[in-house]
């Protein structure tokens, strides 16, 4: 049986929980605070206020994200390694996914995490891009440095603006399910489509049909 949680990490994943299921914007300290049946001072002893919750949220966050987004330097990358990349997203996404409803918003009530976050989006690019040219000298995309680059924010482009287009296309405020998240995955892989290598077009087709969610079930 594991420990108890302690208290402060109690207010972590409660914290995670109720921004997720209703939106950062919509819970209070004082609702974290009943939510786990114990008093709003007993909170502020953790947590000075609520940004400070969200700034140690995202500390999670950007870790989750730095251990996997990475080229490894010990052997050629494969299609396997496509759709590890790929569902790690999906995954860390789907975790953290009040940050991605809401993330102007955050960032414009936080000045440190604004700039946090600013260095965790230049470490993101610099290892998407060295992952891209691991595909490309592994044979399996057929890119020119350039390419690579614009590929690379094109990427960033729609897996940090998808939840903010599904709001606008769905004309507001909207309850995120997994496959909503999925069928943005699906639109970064749809961006490599004209840069297939012949020999991996199979593998790679594979990879289309197991993230495609139709258009409809998503807006």
């Amino acid at each position: 049986m594991s420990p108890p949680l302690k208290t402060r990490e109690r207010i972590i994943q409660a914290s995670l929980e109720l921004f997720n299921a209703q939106g950062e914007r919509s819970v209070s300290t004082n609702h974290i605070a009943a939510h786990l049946g114990i008093s709003p001072g007993n909170l502020y002893y953790h947590f000075r206020n609520k940004q400070a919750i969200i700034a140690e949220l995202f500390v999670q966050y950007e870790a989750h994200v730095d251990a996997f987004l990475r080229r490894p330097q010990d052997r050629a990358l494969t299609v396997a390694d496509k759709t590890f990349y790929l569902e790690a997203l999906l995954a860390a996404m789907w975790h953290y996914r009040f940050l991605h409803r809401d993330l102007e918003h955050l960032l414009d009530s936080d000045a440190h995490l604004a700039e946090r976050y600013r260095l965790f989006a230049q470490r993101c690019l610099q290892g998407a891009q060295g992952i891209y040219q691991g595909f490309v000298d592994a044979g399996i995309l057929l890119m020119n440095p350039a390419q690579i680059e614009a590929l690379t924010l094109n990427s960033w482009i729609i897996m940090t603006s998808w939840v903010r287009f599904l709001c606008t296309a769905r004309g507001g405020p909207i309850e995120l399910s997994e496959e909503m998240l999925r069928r943005g995955i699906y639109q970064v892989l749809a961006l490599e489509g004209g840069y297939i290598a012949p020999q991996a077009q199979a593998a790679v087709d594979a990879l289309y049909a197991k993230l495609f969610v139709p258009l409809e079930r998503v807006i």
